[in-house]
């Protein structure tokens, strides 16, 4: 049999090193492309070794040349926390856009299936609740945050456009708050915020009065959904995410229980056009690629917070591109 080939770009990152190891157990040939603005090379060098892996130094908004043949194309390249595209807004735009028609253009070349990570960023500040695929949104195009979501829609828009004119074979996941092993600790989103305060005994900080709701999807449930809506028959967008709600306050007293450490919550302003309600609705998820998390927060949160537990740097998740430089090609 043939061995399949498939492109990931952000390999390096939380959600692509997983897809990494994800396609590799399924028996695909891997090339990983990263450029390491974001993403860590730590979370990839246990796959060095692998014949079935090599790595791309890349960035995804210049020229990108593969020789080889490709099957599909896994587009997940971008800065996805708010400290990282409110600190690179431009290049944040960019891999959305250029990033983007970059791949596409490469996927028409060698007639491959791409998959483009979207985000419930593209529904904003929601006024629909839950959120389904067919809300069109409530977003602040000029506001801080605006860098990411319309990033994010301008990718789904020309990935449709290329589906439409060209005929590619397309996807689309709209993902949501994802969680587990190989996060940073130090990459703004909630629950490495929370973790990293109770590790280094710091007083956990809740923005806004803690009202606001996220739903968190432990990152094995996400991988699969995204692997099974590569494999669907669907062009249109897909949420994927975990519909099991909880307000910010609430989470941060579950993260000092399951910590043992005891602090405090304090209060700071919320941010600009941070969502105040953040929840999918997964039924056509279910439906079309009969799939639903597994995973429970609880279980999640233990194997995350074990993970963290085991860095000896909390601080700072440091990257070190020389463990890496041997299998880099650029």
């Amino acid at each position: 049999m043939i061995q399949k080939r498939v492109l990931i770009t952000g390999a390096a990152g939380f959600l692509g090193s997983h897809l990494c190891d994800r396609f590799i157990d399924e028996g695909f040939y891997v090339i990983g492309m990263d450029n390491f603005i974001t993403g860590d090379p730590k979370n990839i060098t246990h796959l060095e070794a692998n014949s079935s892996f090599e790595f791309i130094e890349h960035d995804v908004t210049k020229h990108i040349s593969i020789e080889k043949s490709l099957d599909y194309i896994l587009h997940f390249a971008s800065p996805a926390s708010p400290i990282d595209y409110l600190k690179i807004p431009i290049q944040t735009l960019k891999v959305g856009s250029l990033g983007t028609h970059n791949l596409l253009g490469l996927a028409k070349a060698k007639k491959a299936r791409l998959l483009i990570a979207s985000t419930s960023e593209v529904y904003g500040d929601p006024l629909v609740h839950p959120q389904s695929e067919d809300y069109y949104g409530n977003v602040n195009t000029i506001g801080p945050r605006g860098v990411y979501d319309e990033a994010k829609r301008f990718q789904e828009s020309i990935t449709m456009a290329y589906h439409r004119f060209h005929g590619l074979e397309t996807r689309i996941v709209r993902i949501f708050n994802t969680y587990g092993p190989r996060m940073r600790l130090n990459d703004g989103r909630v629950i490495p915020a929370f973790m990293g305060q109770a590790l280094r005994g710091e007083d956990l900080t809740v923005f806004g009065d803690g009202s606001q709701t996220r739903s968190f999807c432990y990152v094995d449930d996400q991988i699969d959904g995204i692997y099974k809506l590569l494999f669907s028959d669907y062009a249109y967008p897909v949420n994927i995410g975990n519909p099991q709600e909880i307000t910010i306050k609430d989470f941060a007293e579950e993260i000092i229980k399951l910590t043992g450490m005891y602090q405090k919550i304090t209060y700071k302003n919320l941010p600009v056009d941070d969502p105040l309600q953040r929840q999918p609705d997964i039924s056509l998820a279910k439906k079309l690629l009969n799939w639903e998390p597994k995973v429970n927060r609880a279980e999640g949160m233990l194997k995350t917070f074990n993970y963290f537990k085991n860095f000896t740097d909390i601080e700072l998740n440091k990257r070190d591109h020389k463990d890496f430089s041997n299998h880099i090609k650029k």
